[in-house]
């Protein structure tokens, strides 16, 4: 290239970056992230709040990351803050009541989305359902249900009475009691006085005898009214109406409960007495003008028992069926501690009679007698069987020397999870000892594996017996497999032979004299004779690793296949396990008489020969199974250098 063409081309890229500069750049707005409105994706949503009467106001503006998070885990609704948290960054929690003595438990816990939908409703307020309904799902509705409805909560709601969020009053009312009520019901009017005796009641809480919601008696008296109450017979315990101090009672507490009522005689009479009745304090439990539960008592049921009891108010899993305290109870008077209506063996039988009536050959001794709490916690407990703790535990109080002797090395599953019942009744069994049954239908449910039958095989006797305890510690041992005694003592209470083999024995097998019977031997059954666990040679080599080697790398003797032809199990009077000398055992195969032999022994007598000194019983890279190492001149097979060799005669 020229230098005039190189000078040419070097303006011509230079006109370019000119012209490249002189063009507008685009606008920096272009080339920024543009924020997309939410519901360009979301317009179902947007939809359908659109469609709603009453909307919160974010969703109204579109000012969904008032409260979402934007770069939240996609396909969730991430909050800025949890719970009500949200909601008190704009509602300040005195403006919704949170200040106040009495609040509504869902706003005090937070859940202000169980009453009011965060997005909107076509209810006021954005709450997600209208009227009484609302509360009705939470306040059961057949509490507001019966023959004599209050008319108010038809007309106007609940809320006529009550407030949403909280209150200066109990029970979120709007105005205590009677001011609440007598913004409805005249106190001056002539109806009114008349069907309150023309006592003063307007300063009196009118629930007291009125159930302010719904009642099956008429003018919503309560279920439960003392009859002179109900008769209108207030001057029956209080002074006349006309009086000044017109509520002063005629007498006090027992004395004039007593004007009517038998004091000695309540619930047929009883040497023991409920605490409140010792005392003459009957309006502990009762009220004296209609009570929340039957015979003008204060509450229903347990309740009113578990308010000086609390202890036995306390959730359990597992709840006595019977429910009422009364059930079993008697509040005033008994002559069976504590208050109970008979003895415990009677009073459990009324429900439990299939225990009563049921014929055991063996009892457990506290059934037997009735002591039922032995075992059990009459109120209830977290416990199947409402037992009162563990079942080791309730056992091991009585049988105190259990726990000690079952605490082993190897302990029975059950024992271990404090399951006694996995194997014992609790009431009574026709088996001893309280076992639910005998021998290997006991361990069954845990065992079936084990117990399957093989079909073909060897079974040991007492496994095919099912005597699994001739063998093995129900409970605990210091010997696997939870043996009654070390395995070599607990096989040779049978194999009498076999012990006797050891008496006097030159060698014994190192398994057997270390009592690993199992190491050979199935202890239950077996497809193999003598309850073997492998065939030989497999079986031996499984511990013989050096031999299994040598036999896989040379030339095998023979007999090798069967270690039985040569070799005993358990013990010998022979060198090596032997089942004879030596030089018996290899003549059952190797004939001494025969010329080859003489000439290859040079004529030794076999008596003399010691076969193993030269030769490797099981395996060898020679053909004649010598030895791995040979002396030199045996090698060359020059005995006579050593040797002076016999004459032939």
């Amino acid at each position: 290239m020229t230098r005039q063409s190189s000078h040419r081309q070097f303006l011509g890229l230079a006109a370019w970056g000119v012209l490249l500069a002189s063009m507008p750049l685009p606008a920096l707005a272009d080339r920024q992230f543009k924020k997309k409105d939410c519901f360009e994706c979301h317009a179902k949503e947007r939809d359908k709040f659109a469609a709603l009467k009453y909307s919160h106001p974010a969703v109204k503006q579109g000012a969904c990351d008032d409260c979402h998070l934007r770069h939240g885990v996609v396909g969730k609704l991430v909050l800025k803050e949890p719970g009500a948290g949200m909601c008190f960054k704009c509602h300040k929690k005195e403006s919704i009541g949170l200040d106040k003595p009495n609040v509504h438990a869902v706003l005090r816990t937070g859940a202000c989305g169980q009453c009011h939908d965060p997005h909107g409703t076509n209810s006021p307020h954005m709450l997600k359902a209208a009227g009484n309904d609302l509360c009705f799902k939470c306040h059961k509705q057949e509490q507001f249900q019966g023959k004599t409805v209050h008319k108010v909560i038809a007309t106007d709601g609940c809320l006529a009475c009550h407030v949403a969020h909280a209150s200066a009053g109990k029970k979120l009312l709007a105005t205590e009691q009677p001011k609440l009520c007598l913004k409805c019901h005249d106190a001056s009017a002539a109806a009114f006085k008349k069907a309150h005796g023309a006592y003063p009641v307007d300063s009196r809480p009118c629930t007291v005898c009125h159930s302010p919601h719904a009642s099956e008696k008429p003018k919503l008296l309560r279920a439960s009214l003392h009859e002179p109450v109900a008769q209108a017979m207030c001057d029956s315990c209080h002074a006349a109406a006309t009086e000044k101090n017109a509520f002063a009672l005629q007498e006090k507490g027992e004395k004039l409960c007593g004007n009517c009522h038998d004091i000695a005689k309540l619930d047929g009479g009883g040497k023991l007495a409920h605490a409140p009745v010792k005392k003459g304090e009957c309006l502990a439990c009762h009220d004296p003008h209609a009570g929340g539960g039957q015979k003008l008592a204060r509450a229903a049921g347990d309740k009113l028992c578990v308010s000086c009891h609390k202890e036995k108010g306390d959730r359990v899993n597992v709840a006595h069926p019977a429910g009422d305290c009364v059930a079993c109870h008697k509040p005033h008077l008994a002559n069976v501690k504590p208050l109970l209506s008979s003895d415990a063996k009677t009073l459990c039988a009324t429900c439990h009679s299939d225990v009563k009536e049921k014929k055991y050959k063996v009892a457990h001794a506290p059934v037997g007698r009735g002591d039922c709490a032995v075992c059990h916690n009459p109120h209830g407990s977290n416990i199947p069987g409402m037992l009162k703790s563990r079942s080791d535990k309730i056992c091991y109080s009585c049988h105190t020397d259990a726990e000690g002797r079952f605490t082993k090395a190897h302990t029975h599953r059950p024992v271990l999870d404090g399951n006694c019942t996995a194997c014992h009744a609790g009431h009574g069994a026709d088996q001893p000892k309280l076992l639910k049954a005998s021998g290997a239908q006991l361990c069954q449910p845990c065992h079936a594996n084990m117990l399957k039958p093989l079909g073909e095989g060897v079974v040991h006797p007492p496994f095919a017996k099912g005597d699994c305890l001739g063998c093995h510690d129900p409970h605990g041992s210091n010997v696997r497999g939870m043996l009654a005694t070390d395995a070599k003592s607990q096989c040779l209470k049978c194999h009498e032979k076999t012990a006797k083999s050891v008496q006097g024995a030159k060698t014994v097998h190192g398994a057997f004299a270390d009592g690993e019977c199992k190491g050979c031997h199935s202890p239950h059954q077996s497809r193999l004779k003598s309850l073997l666990l492998a065939q030989p040679p497999d079986l031996c080599l499984s511990c013989h690793k050096e031999m299994k080697q040598r036999l896989s790398s040379g030339m095998t003797h023979a007999p090798v296949s069967d270690c039985f032809t040569c070799h005993t199990a358990h013990a010998s009077a022979q060198v090596a396990l032997a089942v004879q000398p030596v030089a018996e055992l290899c003549a059952q195969c190797h004939d001494e008489k025969e010329d080859g032999f003489a000439t290859a022994h040079l004529a030794i007598d076999p008596k003399d020969i010691h076969c193993t000194q030269c030769h490797d019983p099981h395996a060898s890279k020679n053909a004649k199974m010598f030895k791995k190492h040979e002396h030199p001149p045996f090698e060359a097979r020059q005995c006579d250098a050593c040797h002076a060799v016999p004459q032939k005669k």
